[in-house]
């Protein structure tokens, strides 16, 4: 029984974490890849994208909106958004 309710705590606290993903569906079209730093919640993270593709990407934030740095300065970006990378900015589709 004891065993039963260790196993039901963990898979919710994995559900729960994984529930907290925030993901941007980005198309880059730079044949670069780039690595960005996010902020939410206070903390900072990184994020990247691949060259030339279209994919998604995500950090771990309960947050609906981040911050992402790029070339062009600090761009907010609401969770599920689409966006597209050229020359090392972003801009929200």
């Amino acid at each position: 029984m004891k065993l039963k309710t260790i196993f039901f705590s963990a898979a919710f606290l994995l559900v729960a974490s994984i529930a907290n993903a925030f993901t941007i569906r980005y198309s880059n079209n730079d044949s670069q890849n780039y690595t960005m730093e996010v902020r939410s919640n206070g903390s900072t993270q990184k994020i990247d994208f691949s060259s030339s593709t279209t994919g998604s990407s995500s950090v771990q934030t309960s947050a609906s909106e981040v911050e992402i740095k790029t070339s062009c300065g600090w761009v907010k970006v609401k969770d599920g958004a689409k966006i597209s990378i050229k020359n090392g900015c972003i801009k929200i589709e």
